[in-house]
């Protein structure tokens, strides 16, 4: 079945988008917004609304599959690409996107895929955001034409066998640190939540801000949570106990604190995001390798996470090549192309470096539903719960569409065991419009 035709629609993002630096350099609150300037390229203000562009690709056949470009909520920091401006990338859509894509075969989800990572404009690529949004609408126009599942079409590609199960979702509560956590709790999330501890002054002073928040989720999870359950703390702190403490980050007051981290945690397991944010991609793996190595020659266990400075698939391959970090987060809308990401959750198989296939708050039900079909294939450590910050809405699109295919891969199981042939449920779901929308 042939492309017939792209089509690109300005909308909206998850979330908002944030200048992560002038957040770090101490700008106020004032209600949702911050009071101040921006300091990063781009930005008109400190916080402004996140975009997305939608993408529509016809098939020959009439049907419209979709993705959706959207970028990260800390563009242009840490070595991402620019502030995304959907009205700024449309005629992108429109025009060279279009013409490359244009009477292909839709199954070819990874020849088209491949096709728009190689598309250069002014000896340029294009945007992250841009390749992501694509290769989604690319991903479910494969499903459409195979008769089968993202899932399938994703596990084709990478040479993957799927995962039988969901995958852990880790909730992102936002702000809303407190009310959101004892959500989750109740829900049962399998890793929880986020915190986002963005600021020296959620930190606290010395530290004691997110100690005694980590003291206060390990009581409300003993408090609400059901027998058996047993999640895994996963805290982001943006770098800032890196500001706090400054190097060499293997020296005794630096583990003494991820210590004390773990002993607040207790009796659950306790991991960090984004510990330090150093200058350069170099400079941040050497500070993370450093502190990994004091942490595990002090027999502290607080896993650690890379987030910032770890975008692309190379900085992906460098962090693992390094062992600079226990986890690394695969950041979806910074990799560009879907598959990219999956390349990149495949390069951690095999080594002591786990995969966790995150995003942002700031994409959309969309693409938070193709990265659940990823996930899967991949069969990746944890993924996150995404769009937005309010916790429910991105869990349910992302738990639902696991949940959804799994059972659907699993009928088709069952037909191929009946009949003693292969078969495959047929998709009626194209659109990747379901009644979670």
């Amino acid at each position: 079945m042939e492309i017939e035709a792209i089509y690109a629609t300005p909308g909206y993002a998850g979330f908002f988008a944030d200048d992560q630096r002038a957040i770090k350099r101490g700008a106020n609150s004032d209600g949702f917004v911050y009071d101040g300037e921006p300091v990063t390229d781009g930005f008109e203000s400190i916080r402004q609304a996140g975009e997305a562009l939608i993408v529509d690709v016809e098939l020959a056949d009439g049907t419209l599959t979709r993705g959706d470009c959207a970028a990260v909520q800390y563009s242009g920091a840490g070595g991402r690409d620019p502030l995304f401006r959907a009205d700024e990338y449309a005629p992108v859509l429109r025009g060279p996107v279009a013409d490359e894509l244009r009477g292909r075969d839709a199954g070819q989800f990874l020849e088209n895929a491949q096709a728009i990572e190689r598309l250069r404009i002014d000896g340029r690529r294009l945007h992250t955001a841009i390749r992501y949004g694509v290769s989604q609408a690319l991903l479910s126009a494969a499903a459409r034409a195979e008769g089968t599942t993202q899932t399938d079409v994703l596990a084709d590609a990478l040479e993957t066998e799927p995962a039988t199960d969901p995958i852990p979702v880790f909730g992102q509560s936002g702000d809303d640190r407190y009310a959101n956590a004892e959500k989750m709790i109740v829900k049962g999330v399998p890793v929880l939540p986020h915190g986002l501890i963005n600021s020296a002054e959620k930190l606290g002073p010395d530290g004691e801000g997110l100690l005694e928040y980590v003291g206060w989720l390990a009581g409300r999870t003993l408090e609400l949570g059901s027998e058996g359950y047993e999640p895994r703390f996963h805290v982001d702190v943006y770098g800032t106990i890196g500001d706090l403490f400054g190097p060499p980050y293997d020296r005794t007051e630096v583990v003494d604190y991820f210590y004390a981290l773990e002993e607040a945690a207790a009796p659950f397991p306790m991991q960090i995001e984004g510990p330090i944010d150093a200058g350069s991609r170099e400079e941040q793996i050497d500070a993370m390798a450093e502190l990994r190595d004091g942490l595990s020659e002090a027999g502290v266990d607080v896993p650690i996470v890379a987030d910032e400075w770890c975008n692309t698939l190379a900085d992906v391959q460098a962090f693992v090549d390094a062992g600079a970090a226990d986890l690394v987060q695969v950041k979806t809308p910074d990799l560009g192309g879907i598959h990219r990401s999956g390349r990149a959750v495949r390069y951690c198989e095999g080594t002591d470096t786990e995969a966790y296939l995150g995003g942002t708050c700031n994409e959309t039900a969309t693409s938070a539903r193709a990265c659940a079909h990823l996930a899967l294939a991949t069969d990746a450590a944890q993924t996150l719960a995404k769009p937005g910050m309010g916790f429910d809405e991105g869990y349910m699109i992302v738990e639902n569409e696991m949940r959804r295919t799994v059972a659907r891969r699993n009928r088709g199981a069952d037909r191929t065991n009946a009949n003693g042939t292969a078969g495959t449920e047929p998709d009626r779901d194209s659109g990747e419009v379901s009644a979670d929308d």
